[in-house]
């Protein structure tokens, strides 16, 4: 196809979220999603070849420009406003959400041990959560998980790209730990605690298989135990979300 690679630029361009394949393969008539993906991947490679100060990324399960990090403070100036940013108590509860999903609300509770009505209502409000349905027990709680735009923000292309719990572990334990000798494993004396680095678990092990009903339309209101939950606007758009 012809300057095929200005009809991608236009179709990346032109969308208000990240494009994804088959929308792609939908507006171009063409099946073969191997060819376009190469043409996406050369595409991208112009852009990181001539160190432009935008390029393309692949987050959400799709295609969308972005201005590169380095130019973050040039744009800073422009906006002269400080980016948005979350409260502790709001990425604590993004955090478990997000590593624990399907959840609801009592299970973070228990998990950050306070009350978290208002952090959860600031993500929902933020449309970083969204709500899910139902869990098939004895009061119908209410199920949250991640959204699209969750993806977005933290540059990720699906759930999977989440840090593992071990290198979340190893990068806390290099912030904390005090400066010192580096040695290798090979100097470490025999039965040196810590040699061996533990198998973490995988978080996507976390969560219990639940059974999600939809929830009629005018019942979204009603919370685990029968207080109220925040109401919500659900996106359409972010159905699609795994």
């Amino acid at each position: 196809m012809e300057k095929l690679s200005a009809i991608l630029e236009a179709l990346i361009l032109s969308s208000e979220s990240p494009l994804s394949l088959e929308k792609i393969c939908a507006a171009l008539g063409s099946e073969d999603k191997k060819e376009i993906r190469r043409a996406l991947e050369n595409l991208i490679a112009q852009y990181d070849e001539r160190e432009s100060g935008i390029c393309i990324q692949e987050v959400a399960g799709g295609f969308q420009f972005r201005t590169r990090p380095e130019m973050a403070s040039w744009i800073k100036k422009l906006k002269g406003v400080k980016p948005a940013s979350l409260s502790p108590a709001a990425m604590e509860t993004l955090a478990i959400v997000a590593y624990r999903q399907p959840i609801v609300k009592s299970e973070i509770e228990s998990i950050r041990g306070v009350d978290v009505s208002a952090p959860l209502k600031g993500l929902l409000d933020k449309k970083l959560v969204r709500i899910l349905g139902r869990k098939d027990v004895p009061g119908k709680p209410i199920i949250y998980g991640t959204t699209k735009k969750f993806l977005e923000v933290f540059n990720l292309k699906e759930l999977s790209d989440l840090p593992t719990m071990r290198e979340l572990r190893e990068l806390t334990e290099t912030q904390e730990a005090p400066e010192q000798e580096i040695l290798s494993f090979e100097e470490l004396p025999e039965g040196t605690p810590g040699a061996e680095m533990p198998k973490a678990p995988d978080p996507s092990s976390a969560s219990e298989e639940v059974r999600v009903e939809a929830p009629p339309e005018d019942d979204f209101a009603a919370g685990a135990d029968g207080q109220e939950e925040p109401e919500v606007e659900r996106d359409p758009e972010e159905d699609d979300v795994s």
